[in-house]
């Protein structure tokens, strides 16, 4: 169960990320609250994920599935570049996440 509610914070955790750029600097308000929301949630539910796993490992997770999460609904969403290079890099971040997940931390 903590790796449900971590990847579940991991997901909020990628819908701030990508509010912060709908907010347009928190000036407008549906899209400040979305963010805002969805921070509040995605560090509460990591905290509750960290109850049983090992801080590091959730908090790795957490940011590693936020951050490529993020960058590939950056290439969706925003047109940003899907160079080669930041393709691997997104994959090795992936590769990460996999890799401490079975590495264990429960």
């Amino acid at each position: 169960m903590p790796w449900i509610i971590l990847f579940i914070a991991s997901l909020f955790e990628i819908s701030w990320a990508i509010g912060l750029k709908y907010s347009h600097s928190f000036t407008r308000p549906v899209a400040s609250v979305v963010t805002v929301v969805g921070l509040v949630m995605s560090v509460v539910l990591l905290a509750l994920a960290a109850r049983t796993l090992p801080i590091g490992t959730a908090y790795a997770v957490w940011t590693g599935i936020g951050a490529a999460g993020t960058a590939i609904l950056g290439l969706w969403l925003f047109g940003e570049p899907a160079t080669p290079a930041r393709l691997a890099c997104i994959a090795l971040i992936i590769l990460g996440v996999v890799g401490l997940k079975i590495a264990g931390g429960e």
